[in-house]
């Protein structure tokens, strides 16, 4: 699936003009996107030098600060929205950073490999660790620090009182909403913290 149906995709979620923090937001192409699209305003949050950069040069406001240190500079439900895209798999305390982002934004948006989807349980039934699109690299290269499914997430969003507000998944740049455990590659979720 290819970057820009995801941002598309995650840019019809986030309403008009709100105020986002894109955790993990590389080259900021995304809130670059919203900023242009939706006349959104807001900070993304990276730690490469070379995607900060690209941050810099779209004109995206950008702090750098590694995740797994926290978000105590950022008050609480300061932003309408935070995005953790392509971010979750990557955090040593992935659970810390999904209440965080339920505590710095009123909402939250997030996209992960989901590693449920029918391809990869093939590859683990003949015995191997996946390699696909959405997961290209090999067991012993992998930036993943983890790997989750569609379902594991709905269960860390029940123990963590967050209430799913929309959830579905992608594959081939289209949602899928019917089973999307095994039939998307990538598993989305909108959420809050529940009242």
């Amino acid at each position: 699936m290819s970057d820009r149906a995801l941002h598309q995709t995650i840019a019809q979620m986030v309403p008009q003009g709100a105020r986002v923090l894109d955790l993990g937001c590389g080259d900021g192409a995304l809130l670059a996107h919203l900023q242009a699209t939706r006349g959104c305003s807001g900070y993304g949050v990276e730690i490469d030098d070379a995607n900060v950069h690209a941050c810099i040069q779209r004109g995206v406001n950008v702090i750098q600060l590694n995740l797994d240190e926290g978000l105590a500079m950022f008050q609480d439900q300061s932003f309408d929205v935070v995005l953790q895209i392509d971010t979750l798999q990557h955090l040593r305390n992935a659970e810390v950073m999904l209440r965080e982002t339920a505590r710095v934004g009123k909402s939250g948006i997030v996209a992960f490999p989901n590693f449920a989807h029918w391809p990869n349980r093939l590859q683990v039934l003949m015995g191997q660790m996946p390699v696909t699109k959405t997961l290209p690299y090999q067991w012993y290269d992998t930036p993943n620090i983890r790997v989750g499914t569609f379902a594991d997430f709905e269960q860390l969003a029940a123990k963590d009182q967050l209430q799913i507000t929309d959830a579905f998944g992608m594959q081939d740049g289209a949602p899928v909403r019917w089973w999307p455990n095994a039939r998307a590659s990538t598993a989305v979720f909108a959420f809050r913290r529940a009242a």
